[in-house]
């Protein structure tokens, strides 16, 4: 297997936040919402089902992490996860904080007007916070 590499739209659209057992975790760079991208670190992995079964159980379980500490960081109302995949084919997954009143509340995220991007100070003081949250 040849290192990870990260697709170029993922590395241009997030921050990094660390790497777990499977996932690198990445900040995504829009302040309307505290949103991390899971990318499985496998190679020409574009789907769940493209998974071994113990790399399966290990991707569940770090959503499953990330949905939990993300929703007590953000005190969010909801923690939305979804994979689509459909403008990146890299498998990643989204674990997005909501609240009621944010921008897109109650649809999904994507399509809904365009990113506000962190300043970089704040970019930076974010994911050094997440990764203590983390």
């Amino acid at each position: 297997m040849r290192d990870f590499e990260l697709h170029p739209r993922l590395a241009a659209d997030t921050a990094f936040v660390m790497d777990w057992t499977l996932c690198r975790v990445l900040l995504m760079n829009d302040a309307r919402y505290q949103w991390l991208i899971l990318v499985p670190r496998r190679d020409a992995v574009t789907e769940i089902f493209e998974l071994c079964p113990e790399d399966r159980e290990m991707l569940m379980a770090e959503i499953a992490l990330a949905g939990e500490r993300l929703k007590h960081f953000s005190q969010a109302a909801k923690i939305n996860v979804g994979a689509l995949g459909n403008l990146v084919p890299q498998l990643h997954i989204h674990v997005i904080a909501r609240n009621s009143g944010d921008a897109a509340w109650p649809g999904p995220v994507w399509g809904q007007g365009n990113a506000e991007l962190y300043a970089a100070g704040a970019l930076q003081n974010l994911v050094g916070e997440l990764v203590k949250a983390l």
